[in-house]
């Protein structure tokens, strides 16, 4: 019906397409009118005249009126104005009409007879065309002004007369036709021409809108800052941006299913909407991320903003029968302060948004330059480590492992070191964790497996060769066949070979690592437990796992000399693994007193600076070889970086 009515009103549209046709036709009739009544001189057909001119002048003038309005956007092609048209072009065609049948039955002038059938025959003639938008008042106009001109000749009773009389109603008959014809050519012409119209605008809706929570997407989003870049922004001109993200939405779309995420996502922009609402745009970038653009604002009103999203969000969401808890991180970015063009903006955003998530989720983060300064850092870093393996970077050192009853090197421990062209030495404290997150710690595990192996095999066949293993290792399925190959292809028998684990891995409730633990268990391997009493809070793993190693933490020996709790806590792990029957190695061992106190809590290895820093594969095979490691009575002052693998 809407269709229809949008038709039906650029019908009406064409009556008044052309004022300058109506114009002409209104003038012509006029004129012939008033050339008929000065040479008729008949009363009637000077009334019929001068109710014709009148008629025309209304006419023209509220067609002229509605165009100007039309134009102007003012006017709307209603049914009234249908109407009004309708009436005049009735009223003036029965008037031509009557002004010939009047000619024709009160005078015997040929020539008043011409210029009134011409001028009706004429009329009837174009009408049938210019209206043949509005069938009815085409076909009507025509019957009024040939019918009674018809009638006229008929009735004037010569024989040329009545054969024009007939001629005037077959007209009217093929005028008829000829409207009808037209009308529902130009109907299926507007239809067409709506369809295309319907059609371009659901294509320009796909393009702009996401069709998920009916937010813009990500083009529209882009086009809409662009404009305001490009049109509105000046010095004093302010552009906030917040790049939203929901956390660990993934695990929800995945535990869940989609249905359940696609509500969440939908919950989602509606609070957004109900939050910004007139402050901003809400658009949904793709994925779980929305991006909020809201012009004229400072960073304070950002930040407001931004708390507010994450006050309501903690209401939770109830979709079915699940009350999700689902919270999200926000970075913002406001121009000119934080970038001058949309793309540095945007990707600023972007950046405080990283660092949202990095300090722990379920927070906002402003833009800072020392983000920045952190982004291009970790960026070169992430561009590093995919040619490091192949480009020879990576190399191995080993730090010996002290058998304090012996005090020979009982083990080494694999540590990886990483020179970087550009930024020099790189602590595996910082690249791991990247690796972890680009997916390359199973290739670079596998590396380091490989390389140690290789490198104990030339070693005595009591001397060990210990591996850091990260915990995202543990969660990959190609662990175990890393190490397997390694064995193989160096020919290191099982027992050689440490793997060291952190407690942190009994976090995780996948049971994947647990898997994979027991799978090497049966290899044959030794497992140690690094990092003691740092990590997770119970002791129940360990009667779950055989571990062959305890590795107490440098942070207790560190204080063990000044400090009685820490005394306390060693010694009582050096009872716990003796009466587990588990070595244990007291870590980052410096100075003599720490090296007593480890002897004196039952420890069976150490290791530290007081007997060696890390040293690469060359001198370690030295120092094996030399048979006992005596302590260094001043070892360096060397930075203790965290390690995570190596």
């Amino acid at each position: 019906m809407a269709q229809d009515a949008e038709v039906r009103r650029s019908l009406v549209e064409t009556l008044y397409a052309s004022p300058a046709s109506l114009t002409i036709g209104a003038v012509t009739g006029a004129a012939v009118g008033i050339v008929i009544s000065g040479l008729s001189q008949d009363a009637t057909t000077d009334a019929v005249v001068i109710t014709l001119c009148i008629v025309a002048a209304l006419r023209v003038i509220t067609a002229i009126f509605f165009h100007r309005q039309f134009v102007r956007g003012a006017a709307v092609a209603s049914r009234l104005w249908e109407l009004v048209y309708e009436l005049g072009a009735w009223a003036y065609a029965g008037l031509l009409g009557l002004m010939s049948f009047a000619t024709l039955v009160a005078s015997s002038n040929s020539v008043m007879h011409m210029l009134s059938v011409s001028m009706a025959a004429g009329y009837a003639g174009g009408i049938s065309g210019r209206n043949a938008g509005r069938v009815h008042i085409a076909i009507g106009q025509v019957c009024l002004a040939l019918l009674p001109t018809a009638t006229g000749l008929w009735l004037e009773g010569s024989t040329g007369y009545r054969v024009l009389a007939v001629a005037m109603v077959m007209m009217v008959l093929g005028l008829a036709e000829i409207s009808s014809t037209t009308h529902r050519i130009v109907v299926q012409a507007l239809k067409g021409k709506r369809d295309q119209s319907v059609l371009a605008e659901k294509f320009e809706r796909l393009a702009r809108y996401d069709s998920l929570t009916g937010l813009e997407n990500r083009m529209a989003m882009q086009m809409r800052l662009q404009d305001i870049f490009d049109n509105r922004m000046s010095s004093h001109d302010a552009v906030a941006i917040l790049w939203m993200d929901i956390d660990r939405f993934k695990e929800i779309n995945d535990s869940l299913g989609h249905i359940v995420g696609d509500q969440l996502l939908r919950g989602v922009a509606r609070r957004l909407i109900e939050v910004v609402q007139d402050r901003g745009r809400v658009a949904r970038f793709g994925g779980d991320e929305f991006v909020i653009i809201c012009p004229d604002t400072d960073r304070l009103t950002a930040q407001t903003i931004a708390r507010e999203i994450l006050e309501y969000l903690a209401h939770g969401f109830g979709i079915g029968d699940h009350h999700l808890q689902a919270t999200a991180s926000i970075g913002y970015a406001v121009a000119p302060q934080d970038g001058r063009h949309m793309d540095e903006l945007m990707q600023h955003a972007d950046i405080a948004l990283y660092e949202a998530k990095r300090e722990g989720r379920n927070r906002a983060a402003s833009f800072s330059w020392l983000f920045k300064e952190r982004f291009n850092r970790i960026h070169e870093i992430e561009t590093g480590l995919r040619r490091a393996i192949e480009g020879q970077e990576l190399r191995l050192v080993f730090q010996p492992i002290v058998d304090l009853e012996r005090m020979h090197i009982d083990a080494c421990e694999a540590l990886l070191r990483w020179e970087h062209p550009i930024l020099g030495m790189i602590p595996p404290s910082e690249f791991i964790p990247i690796a972890e997150g680009m997916g390359m710690i199973e290739e670079i595990t596998s590396w380091v497996l490989r390389n140690a192996c290789l490198a104990a095999a030339s070693w005595p066949s009591d001397a060990r060769v210990a591996v850091n293993i990260s915990p995202a290792s543990l969660k990959s399925a190609e662990l175990p066949g890393s190490v397997i190959a390694a064995l193989l292809e160096s020919g290191l028998p099982a027992r050689r070979l440490e793997l060291e684990v952190t407690e942190s891995i009994f976090l995780d409730d996948s049971g994947q690592a647990n898997a994979i633990l027991l799978e090497l268990q049966r290899i044959g391997l030794r497992l140690a437990l690094d990092d003691f009493g740092t990590g997770y809070s119970s002791l129940s793993y360990l009667r779950s796992y055989r571990f062959d190693t305890l590795k107490v933490d440098q942070s207790f020996m560190a204080g063990v000399s000044a400090n009685a709790e820490d005394r306390a806590i060693v010694r009582a792990i050096g009872a716990l693994a003796r009466d587990l029957a588990m070595d244990t190695v007291a870590e980052g061992i410096e100075t003599v007193d720490q090296l007593e106190h480890a002897r004196d809590a039952g420890f069976t290895n150490v290791q530290g600076y007081l007997f060696s820093r890390p040293v690469p594969g060359d001198v370690v095979t030295a120092l094996i070889a030399h048979g006992a490691l005596a302590p260094i009575q001043e070892p360096p002052p060397l930075n203790h970086s965290r390690r995570r693998l190596g």
